[in-house]
């Protein structure tokens, strides 16, 4: 058979397709495997720092990391089940009693390597020797499991199919999103303070300040009762008044916006705005005790 010449051209053209269709496929394959393996990168670096960002978060609040959980010991629940042996019983093969594994001259069957018999087919055409060695019905079960679908009748389950990477990393990056996403909403709310989160500083140091007062003004009303049935002298409940219960207000205020007034992540220390406290508190003890006079007057 001959082949004319047109006919040889039109296939080393064919071959010469085929040629350059595979060099395309090839380096369309190598560039999608350098865009996986890029997108792998960058969501490696993002889970990192998301991790380090998380970390931070956990000290920030007092959240101690968990310790590492010890390796289970031998005879506790964790550990690790051993494969189980050859099955004794009925068909095990025994090794022999005594004497040499081979006699001179004796002819040897074909075994695998590692001087175990081959069984039935090491020795083909004995008697008594099957493909594979009779077992007790529980004994066979664990010997030889097979793998039976869900819906049963010893149907072999069908194999999963094969992900796609693109489409795992397409999963992988929109949860990256979504935990960039949460992650900042707690960076917000670890910014702010456990005491009236969402007031201003100045309101909150206004609110604490003069919620300290009014209760030194409460104490004022007391111990001007306790002076009236004679408990208290005037000097003492004079002194109280000016100095004592003013400063107690002044410096229960500043604790309390340094206790609960102090978000959990906060670069530096927030403002507590010391003379505007000072002012509250020294100026609504006596303003209380002249308001009490004022009403005893009135009622006069």
């Amino acid at each position: 058979m001959t082949v004319s010449f047109e006919e040889y051209a039109a296939l080393a053209r064919q071959l010469s397709a085929q040629h350059r269709a595979g060099e395309q496929h090839a380096a369309a394959e190598s560039a999608r495997r350098r865009d996986l393996h890029a997108a792998v990168d960058y969501l490696q670096q993002r889970l990192t720092a998301q991790g380090q960002r998380l970390d931070q978060l956990g000290r920030a609040i007092g959240i101690d990391q968990p310790p590492a959980a010890p390796a289970p010991g031998p005879g506790t629940p964790g550990e690790t089940a051993a494969w189980p042996g050859p099955p004794s019983g009925a068909g095990a093969p025994t090794a022999p009693s005594s004497g040499p594994p081979f006699a001179a001259g004796a002819p040897t069957a074909p075994g695998t390597g590692d001087g175990a018999s081959d069984g039935a087919a090491g020795a083909p055409g004995r008697a008594g020797v099957g493909a594979y060695p009779q077992l007790p019905a529980g004994e066979a079960r664990l010997a030889l499991p097979t793998a039976v679908s869900p819906a049963g009748g010893g149907v072999p389950a069908q194999r999963a199919a094969a992900a796609d990477p693109a489409v795992e990393l397409e999963l992988a990056r929109r949860m990256a999103d979504e935990a960039d996403r949460h992650g900042q909403q707690a960076e917000l709310l670890a910014q702010r303070p456990v005491l009236l989160p969402t007031w201003s500083p100045l309101a909150r140091a206004v609110a604490v300040y003069a919620g300290c007062g009014t209760a030194a003004g409460v104490l004022v009303l007391i111990l001007v009762l306790a002076s009236g049935v004679g408990l208290v002298d005037g000097f003492t409940l004079g002194a109280w008044i000016c100095a004592g219960l003013p400063a107690v207000a002044f410096f229960g205020g500043y604790l309390v916006l340094g206790r609960w007034g102090r978000p959990a992540m906060v670069a530096g220390t927030p403002p507590r705005y010391l003379p505007l406290g000072f002012l509250i508190c020294f100026l609504l003890v006596p303003m209380a005790y002249c308001a009490y006079l004022l009403m005893v007057r009135g009622l006069r």
